[in-house]
């Protein structure tokens, strides 16, 4: 581990041992809640029922609906272009162009976060949390680079991403999608099977199986059942716990469980939505059984816009282009948070946040500090989450697509700097700034620069107070391997 993140980490515990072994006895009880994030697989922001979707998309979502109404519903939630983006700025609180993690990983390179990077499990284990994870890490393949390297007590999961579960069933795979038929040339030993695995902190990751579509079918029922056993282990121990719950639905190939193959009679597409739907349900369960609702933050939300390829295609709801674009339609996913009696029930807000800003938001809920040897970039939005403000503390951020500054957003503005419609589109340097109001015009259609160039301003100022952020603290660049010591 680097020197600095030892220092930084020790000092946290210590911290946090002192305080508990100060506090009088019938304090000891943990004071911070428990810590529940379901992180949906190229979700886009039009599937779910309250988001315009559900049985529109073939399946109604019931328990995720109900969770919005039992929570604060935001509506202008934003992440990373990508996959991998997105996952790594939820964890460090940096956007990925920071650390090296702007885009899905190739094969021949070093990949995911360097072990400088700090996370919010190893910032909640600092205050005496226990932290697990269950589904797709995609921040790094080597053993040394794995969840449990990175503050997770247990994982279960694969490190890259699910498409991977085509290759080793190829047979099958062609018979179910004919598309794909075309896709020769693939061999174990010229490129390895992914495998599940199964890990603790201190262990060396261990194999479980090879990720084909069998088990592809199967990965969210075994996510669920794991985290479902953690919430309940911890709940009987009075133990503060972070569970992190990335689904592998709806990712491609979307393939339900044989339990719900064939439930909606509208596709594997629905069942895979329905079968989501109904794994969210258990973990809800899960925490209400365990007589710990009340101190228990549930976040649900997506990691990108909605798949782009054939026959998999999501659902965007208003708004255009699918991820790996900087439309709306890749930025904006869904988000709703819960926290009984703390976070407003039945609250819908078009305010923007940022997905960095959960780690410094949950950071501060956990009781701990943030780093401030590095550029974080993640806004603490507690005070706006439980309604004592109206506003968040974000008006604006810069949208990346892999290592391309693409477009600036700042309020209800949209700044185009580069335009790319779709993933499978060439990405086009615009002579000029194209200027969207999103208020009116959600398919991001019309140029308005001449009528609102004042809109430059707090977009240049965006981009300003980053490039400054650059030069004080360089990003680290893709593939950099560990040991990395910042300059």
């Amino acid at each position: 581990m680097p020197k600095s993140k030892t220092i930084w980490l020790g000092s946290l515990a210590s911290v946090a041992a002192i305080a508990i072994a100060s506090a009088p006895a019938a304090a000891q009880q943990p004071k911070n809640p428990n810590i529940v994030v379901i992180l949906a697989d190229n979700l886009g922001y039009g599937e779910l029922g309250v988001y315009g979707g559900g049985i529109l998309r073939g399946a109604p979502t019931p328990r995720i609906d109900a969770l919005a109404g039992e929570g604060t519903r935001l509506l202008n939630f934003n992440v990373e272009a990508q996959c991998t983006p997105s996952r790594s700025a939820l964890l460090t609180g940096r956007f990925a162009i920071r650390s090296g993690t702007y885009e899905v990983p190739i094969g021949g390179i070093p990949d995911g976060l360097t072990q400088w990077e700090i996370t919010t499990a190893e910032l909640l284990s600092g205050q005496g949390y226990a932290t697990g994870m269950w589904g797709k890490w995609h921040l790094g393949s080597a053993e040394d680079r794995m969840p449990t390297n990175q503050g997770f007590d247990e994982w279960y999961g694969i490190p890259r991403t699910y498409d991977e579960a085509m290759w080793p069933s190829l047979d099958e795979t062609r018979s179910m999608w004919p598309s794909v038929g075309n896709r020769q040339g693939w061999n174990a030993k010229v490129v390895h099977p992914q495998h599940i695995y199964e890990a603790r902190k201190g262990d060396k990751p261990r194999q479980v199986a090879v990720l084909d579509v069998d088990h592809r079918r199967t990965m969210d029922a075994e996510i669920t059942s794991r985290a479902v056993e953690f919430i309940k282990r911890n709940a009987s121990s009075g133990k503060p716990f972070y569970a992190y719950v990335p689904f592998a639905h709806v990712h491609m190939p979307t393939l339900p469980n044989l339990e719900f193959a064939g439930r909606t009679g509208n596709g594997d597409w629905a069942d895979c939505l329905a079968e989501m739907d109904y794994r969210t349900g258990q973990i809800l369960d899960a925490i209400k059984q365990a007589g710990i609702e009340n101190d228990t933050l549930v976040i649900f939300t997506s990691d990108n816009g909605p798949e782009a390829t054939n026959p998999w295609e999501g659902d965007n709801g208003p708004w255009r282009g699918t991820y790996f674009t900087a439309m709306e339609g890749s930025l904006r996913a869904p988000f709703i948070i819960r926290w009984p009696g703390k976070v407003p029930a039945g609250r819908i807000s078009n305010e923007i946040v940022h997905i960095v800003d959960l780690f410094t938001t949950l950071a501060r809920i956990g009781g701990a500090e943030v780093p401030t040897d590095r550029a974080i970039d993640g806004v603490d939005q507690l005070d706006f989450f439980l309604g004592k403000q109206e506003a968040s503390n974000r008006e604006g951020f810069p949208a990346y697509v892999a290592d391309r500054l693409s477009a600036v957003k700042w309020r209800n503005w949209k700044v185009h700097l580069i335009w790319q419609e779709t993933m499978y589109a060439t990405p086009q340097k615009l002579p000029l700034p194209r200027v969207i109001n999103l208020l009116t015009d959600r398919k991001e259609e019309r140029d308005v620069a001449a009528q609102n160039s004042w809109v430059a301003d707090p977009a240049v100022r965006i981009i300003g107070e980053l490039e400054a952020s650059f030069k004080k603290y360089p990003p680290i660049k893709l593939g950099t391997p560990d040991p990395y010591t910042p300059p």
